[in-house]
């Protein structure tokens, strides 16, 4: 049974309407004849999965999930849009999922002791941002924000917790995978305050 992830109620607006989206752009590819045999919905999920499959060949954190098991992956995964400005989730917000940026960006911010925004990063596509919510229960420590238009893939915790319950292989391939990316920014970020220090000593 596919887990039940529950988004927040602006967001599965937005998953809802993309998948409408989707149909509509398969009747006009004149693919209205699969429509008898597999139904709407599993033509939908089919296209959408074949779409992510096709999205994360590319993206680090699984470069070593070969193409059946990023379909499983791909089964488990919700498609969120952004509009421009839209907050995806809040500084403090209970963290349960993990997002990764298909088109557009993604503005990483915090707040100062005075209340005012400091710009952390920006993400971009083939990014991801929210790795350890899918590992740990602690809040997000930072806000996230769409730049611009912005489409994501997420996978919720739940999801991830049943591919490492039904699927241990593929979950040990996430974990190395987000445990290699998180060692990289953690090296890039002790770059980084290396080079800040120096001028100073």
């Amino acid at each position: 049974m596919k887990p039940c992830f529950i988004l927040p109620t602006a967001l599965q607006k937005k998953s809802r309407a993309l998948s409408a989206q989707l149909i509509i752009l398969l009747k006009s590819r004149r693919q209205l004849w699969r429509l008898c045999s597999c139904g709407v919905k599993d033509m939908v999920e089919e296209s959408m999965s074949k779409a992510i499959i096709d999205f994360f060949v590319n993206v680090p954190i699984f470069d070593r999930i070969n193409g059946e098991e990023l379909r499983v992956v791909a089964k488990h995964m919700n498609i969120v849009e952004l509009d421009d400005g839209e907050i995806l989730f809040n500084e403090s917000d209970k963290g349960n999922y993990i997002c990764f940026i298909v088109e557009g960006a993604l503005e990483v911010i915090k707040k100062s002791k005075s209340g005012s925004e400091v710009l952390i990063a920006t993400l971009y596509r083939g990014q991801s941002i929210g790795e350890m919510s899918v590992i740990d229960d602690y809040p997000r420590s930072a806000t996230a924000r769409a730049k611009e238009k912005t489409t994501l893939y997420i996978l919720s915790k739940s999801a991830f917790d049943m591919i490492l319950e039904r699927h241990s292989k593929i979950g040990i391939k996430l974990l190395k995978g987000i445990a290699r990316l998180l060692s990289y920014n953690l090296r890039k970020t002790s770059n980084r305050l290396t080079e800040y220090i120096a001028p100073l000593s």
